[in-house]
């Protein structure tokens, strides 16, 4: 089966009643976790930005709390699947200051991580890969948060 584009399904949802939207956000949760996160941060979340990102924040301390650091091996699957987790909870706002910030905090964290990375060019790699994209990603604020997080990148 094909999926249709976002502009058909967009048209068919106005013919839809209340109930039946209800309907298919809760059919459509069953299937995919993301598709229930991405509910849940909606319905529950959405109005809160800062509420959000500090639990995002303390989702990230755990799991860099849980790193295996036995090998940089294991580091760097960890880093990666953080990283990974934290650009869906990025995408679920579409906010680009929670971007910006969550990404800041990320790397602060990756920095701070002992072992060093500085070990590892791999770790390093994806430090700098995130630091280019946050210094391009702040060229599109609003000047006195462009500031601010100029001043936290340069702290890095």
């Amino acid at each position: 089966m094909k999926a249709v584009s976002v502009v058909t399904i967009r048209k068919e949802l106005k013919h839809k009643s209340n109930e039946e939207l209800a309907e298919l956000c809760l059919r459509l949760s069953r299937f995919k976790k993301e598709n229930k996160e991405l509910l849940t941060y909606l319905l529950f979340e959405a109005d809160s930005e800062a509420g959000y990102i500090e639990t995002v924040k303390e989702e990230m301390d755990e799991q860099f709390e849980t790193i295996n650091t036995d090998s940089y091996f294991y580091i760097k699957k960890s880093v990666r699947k953080i990283l990974r987790n934290t650009k869906k909870y990025i995408r679920y706002s579409l906010n680009k200051e929670t971007e910006v910030e969550l990404l800041l905090y990320f790397c602060k964290k990756l920095k701070a991580m002992k072992p060093s990375i500085s070990r590892n060019t791999t770790l390093t790699n994806i430090y700098d890969r995130n630091i280019e994209a946050i210094t391009k990603k702040v060229l599109n604020l609003h000047e006195d948060l462009q500031y601010d997080f100029n001043m936290e990148l340069e702290d890095l």
